[in-house]
């Protein structure tokens, strides 16, 4: 099979990053970066967690590299979301650059809910009323939110949960939102045609939930676009903006007829097919199977995973170094590849990694105490300071202080620090405000931060700002 160059056009290729949040470091960045920029890469889409933020190095690394970041924030439904720690993490994703932000996985699955909340009426309702103040939290920041891509059919049909909210979003007078919301739709192609359910609704009539009769077809596809674009005009009069995520064809969908194995030669077909269409115009081309302009990006499903994750013979890149072969076929002529070089002017941090597992900041629903913000009793050798001011929060079992946001107040104003609750993270600043007294973050952890070079300062009750 021969692969066409890609065109440097071309601005709504994307992949999926690792389906964790443990490969953000600086060593990562320098990994996947010249990759991503040799397959054509303009969008990556990121798992975001909600109690942390991925380092600023990481995010601010792959936009100077070219490449948008999609953040996508797996919220809980059954729990309820301090909105004043989103809040933070929103204000400096967008101060780094960040655009968009998904909010929420599959809320039309009823594995997301509790089996009490998922029984009762209103599904539909009762998630806007959770999603739109986040929302709308992340317009007032500077970022632009994305509805949750749903499962395609789901224990909630997708099209009639989709409609019922862009009508519910219009009751409710949303038109803010509305300007700034896009959609997003989950476009595997599973074992069907590339083509399957073009046109949407206009062209297959006769579909319905969970029935699709023989000759008809449904948005069960890569084509699901269509259908919801399709709703949009429907409800809204216009189409919104849509992003699809874990796209095209992964290598268990086609299997060779002799041996029963993934055809892999299959799977960089199709995944080629839609490159190829993601590089057409759509102004100005007559064919029929044109990706609407409305489409932003096309995040395809998996640039690599861990060996020990379920996805990983999904991954394009193996962990063991091997390459599925769609990755030649999409790796761009050599006279374009190094278009982006990385110039961060900084240096991984030292062992032990900042972001190993065994060094990850307490979960959230711990309180922070000597065990959950500890130092290490072999303490690491100097890190190089790749933050200049990081703010370590306290995060307690139900969430984070108003106090303590209030404290940091002025802070935000004048220096326009990196906010977070890792210590693992504030090692790497020259300078960290540590917020609250010795309850908050232990002694040890304190000595940990000094002996690494940092300059550490405390936020008292009162709002008193001393040395440490």
């Amino acid at each position: 099979m021969r692969s066409t160059p890609l065109r440097i056009s071309n601005q709504r290729l994307g992949f999926h990053y690792f389906p964790d949040t443990l490969h953000y470091r600086v060593r990562d960045l320098e990994t996947w970066l010249p990759d991503l920029n040799r397959m054509g890469a303009r969008w990556l889409t990121l798992q975001a967690p909600h109690e942390r933020a991925i380092p600023e190095q990481f995010i601010v690394g792959m936009l100077k590299g070219g490449i948008k970041p999609i953040l996508h924030f797996h919220l809980p439904t059954r729990s309820p979301i301090h909105h004043g720690a989103l809040r933070l993490l929103f204000r400096s994703y967008a101060r780094w650059g960040v655009q968009w932000i998904s909010l929420f996985d599959r809320p039309n699955c009823r594995a997301g809910w509790d089996p009490s909340d998922w029984a009762q009426q209103d599904l539909v309702e009762r998630f806007l009323d959770i999603f739109v103040s986040i929302a709308e939290i992340a317009i007032e920041e500077g970022l632009k939110p994305i509805f949750p891509p749903l499962e395609p059919g789901g224990d909630y049909w997708d099209l009639s949960f989709l409609q019922s909210a862009l009508q519910s979003l219009q009751r409710r007078n949303r038109s803010r939102l509305l300007d700034y919301v896009a959609l997003s739709a989950y476009a595997w192609t599973g074992s069907k045609p590339l083509d399957w359910g073009r046109g949407g609704p206009d062209h297959w009539k006769n579909a319905r939930p969970y029935q699709t009769p023989d000759g008809s077809e449904d948005q069960i596809g890569f084509r699901i676009f269509d259908w919801y674009l399709a709703i949009s005009r429907l409800e809204l009069g216009r189409s919104l903006p849509i992003f699809l995520l874990k796209a095209g064809s992964i290598p268990s969908d086609q299997l060779e007829p002799q041996t029963g194995k993934p055809d892999l030669i299959a799977h960089s077909r199709t995944n080629l097919a839609i490159r190829d269409l993601l590089e057409q115009d759509a102004a100005e081309s007559a064919q029929s199977d044109v990706i609407p302009a409305e489409v932003q990006a096309c995040c395809f499903w998996l640039l690599a995973s861990d060996q020990r994750s379920v996805f990983k013979d999904q991954a394009w890149f193996g962990s063991d170094g091997e390459k599925l072969p769609v990755v030649n076929e999409f790796y761009r002529s050599e006279a374009i590849q190094d278009r982006f070089t990385l110039d961060l002017g900084v240096d991984d941090p030292a062992d032990p990694d900042p972001l190993d597992p065994g060094n990850l900041p307490a979960p959230a629903d711990l309180k922070p105490d000597p065990e959950t913000q500890s130092s290490d009793p072999n303490p690491p050798k100097t890190t190089e300071h790749t933050i200049s001011h990081y703010v370590l929060l306290p995060l307690y079992a139900w969430g984070v202080a108003e106090w303590d946001l209030e404290a940091i107040e002025s802070l935000l104003q004048d220096s326009h620090p990196t906010i977070g609750f890792s210590l693992s993270e504030a090692r790497l600043a020259r300078r960290v405000t540590v917020v609250g007294g010795e309850g908050s973050v232990s002694v040890e952890s304190l000595n940990m931060l000094r002996a690494n070079g940092c300059i550490v300062e405390r936020i008292l009750e009162g709002g008193i700002l001393v040395a440490s």
